[in-house]
């Protein structure tokens, strides 16, 4: 029986998948839960869409949804969250930054908390790359008080009953962490490796990286402001 789904948002990666889809294939038998994986399509226009739908095509325990338009990454974590069936989720970006061999050392952390994220240790990224995501994080953790060094990153494993939880909210990748708190929930980081991008572009520049958090942290605190958190007592 499967108990871990890992999300692969994907836009515009057609030279990375091939390259994606052998690192998850070896991935899959030396799990320590048993694994599936779900691409989500974020309205791709190059040919990503046709590359992973071949690829579910020939590996079992691969899936894909596919958005008409692009929606953008958030949008796609929560599809992916809404369409996981097993008690456990996890997302990796698909430029392969990072590897998902390191969901084995999160795994094990699961049982005791309700979302473990990766730290990237010894960051592979431009200077420029590097100083604004720390700045961006000091600005986020100055109104989310969640204690995470790089929220960032794109390496998490969340129990599915609180991912399924979090509302939707453009900028929701950054406050994933911060969403599990305002659930009462317990979040641990543990270092993973990072690696330099090899092939295609990235979607995040500065403005979007640096500037787009600022106004996601306003956004942020009027959701927990109105947020509704409750709990069942029991059931008749």
């Amino acid at each position: 029986m499967h108990q871990f789904t890992i999300i692969v948002p994907v836009y515009n990666e057609a030279e990375n998948l091939p390259r994606l889809a052998k690192a998850l294939l070896d991935f899959l038998p030396i799990a320590i839960k048993n694994t599936v994986v779900l691409f989500v399509n974020d309205g791709s226009t190059d040919h990503s869409e046709s590359l992973i739908k071949e690829i579910c095509a020939q590996n079992a325990g691969f899936s894909y949804i596919s958005f008409r338009n692009n929606k953008g990454l958030s949008a796609a974590i929560k599809a992916g969250f809404d369409h996981t069936e097993t008690e456990l989720v996890g997302y990796m970006d698909s430029d392969l930054q990072t590897t998902p061999s390191d969901f084995n050392l999160l795994l094990p952390h699961i049982s005791a908390h309700d979302l473990v994220t990766g730290v990237r240790s010894k960051r592979q990224d431009s200077m420029m790359k590097k100083f604004s995501s720390k700045v961006a994080n000091s600005i986020r953790r100055a109104f989310t008080h969640d204690g995470m060094d790089d929220t960032g990153c794109p390496l998490k494993v969340i129990k599915t009953s609180y991912a399924q939880r979090i509302p939707m909210f453009r900028g929701l990748h950054r406050f994933l962490p911060a969403m599990i708190l305002l659930q009462k929930g317990s979040i641990l980081q543990v270092p993973v490796q990072h690696f330099p991008r090899l092939a295609g572009k990235a979607k995040f520049g500065i403005w979007n990286r640096l500037f787009g958090p600022l106004s996601d942290c306003f956004a942020y605190l009027w959701m927990k402001k109105k947020y509704i958190n409750y709990e069942i007592k029991e059931k008749g």
